[in-house]
């Protein structure tokens, strides 16, 4: 209770339990109290007995006892004890956020990584994938590969042409192009093992399932540009590559809701009027790849035959009309080379 019901003395209850266990206001001469005896209980005021009046003062003195009760001494007032449970000192701290999210974390990691084995051993891998770090908080700085310039690459502000993204990483891409292949085991494998990869696409490939393709965009990969027909660009006049690299654009955001930054050459090929018309629709980069995985074998780039932190790696959506195999078992000569050479497979776009 937080305050006092005093007499006209201004006196209240602060004298403590003892004072309060006689529960009297004194009023001039008169004396009002409560009667307990007899069997009855009155109140009274001088010589008669109130009515109304009595039966507030009866609940102010009620009031009054309970609240004289749980008080100590002394003082302008009652001091009140707070309400078990509501006193810190003697309460169980209870788990702090923190650790709680700490928790829940670690149990989705193990989840995951349970998931993860299962997966790998269910798909025939090896060893498990390794789970490649978090994307750099700095990005490096991407630049066009020594020998791959073209005129004025530099002053024109051409998208860079690479093979490797510069990092200390170890860490691969796999990118995949054209889009012939739409095997729906591809898409359960990459899915289940968490594998990460990023798609080049063809208009002329995917346009009899342009759905496989969404369900590979809801899965979290990127889709990106590799032309309306896949020709040889060099061959073709500026506005010919032009009309093949912004006009995928416009597929792309069409069906799929983003025009991409990324663009790769079919062949690998390109020249100045390439990177031009590929700049004038959005597109920032030129990703090429050092080296290109088969459902039987692998071929390289650079002289040592070997992989590097960054390399890019390039597939291609096939089966076993061109392939001794499946999407699934190039998937699995990829992922047992890349975890035995001690990579793990990252998203290029979380690199650029």
């Amino acid at each position: 209770m937080g305050s006092v019901v005093q007499n006209d003395d201004n006196r209240g209850c602060s004298q403590g339990p003892r004072r309060c266990g006689r529960t009297g206001i004194r009023r001039g001469r008169g004396r009002t109290g409560i009667r307990r005896g007899g069997g009855r209980t009155g109140i009274r005021r001088g010589r008669g007995r109130t009515g109304i009046l009595g039966a507030f003062t009866v609940l102010a003195l009620t009031a009054l006892a309970s609240g004289c009760a749980g008080g100590g001494g002394g003082g302008g007032g009652a001091s009140l004890r707070p309400a078990a449970g509501q006193q810190p000192e003697k309460a169980a701290p209870p788990e702090a956020p923190a650790a709680r999210a700490l928790h829940a974390y670690a149990g989705r990691l193990r989840a995951a990584r349970q998931a993860q084995v299962a997966a790998a051993r269910r798909w025939g891998l090896r060893k498990v994938p390794l789970t490649p770090p978090a994307p750099p908080a700095r990005k490096p700085e991407i630049t066009t590969r020594r020998g791959f310039e073209v005129a004025d690459h530099e002053e024109l502000g051409l998208p860079p042409v690479f093979t490797t993204v510069p990092t200390e990483d170890r860490v691969v891409f796999l990118t995949v192009d054209d889009g012939a292949e739409k095997d729906p085991a591809f898409l359960r494998m990459m899915s289940e093992l968490k594998i990460p990869y990023t798609a080049f696409l063809s208009n002329f490939l995917i346009k009899d399932d342009y759905g496989y393709f969404k369900k590979m965009r809801d899965l979290g990969v990127t889709l990106n540009n590799h032309t309306l027909h896949h020709p040889y660009l060099p061959a073709l006049s500026y506005a010919r590559q032009k009309r093949e690299i912004c006009g995928m654009q416009e597929v792309l955001r069409e069906r799929y809701g983003d025009r991409p930054a990324l663009f790769r050459p079919p062949y690998g090929n390109y020249d100045q009027d390439t990177l031009r018309a590929a700049k004038s629709c959005g597109v920032r980069y030129a990703p090429l790849w050092d080296e290109e995985v088969f459902v039987d074998h692998w071929e390289y780039r650079e002289s040592d035959q070997d992989l590097h932190p960054g390399d890019i790696v390039l597939t291609h959506f096939r089966g076993r009309g061109e392939w001794k195999g499946t999407m699934p078992d190039m998937v699995r000569r990829f992922v047992d080379k890349v975890t035995s050479k001690g990579y793990a497979v990252a998203r290029l776009e979380d690199y650029l």
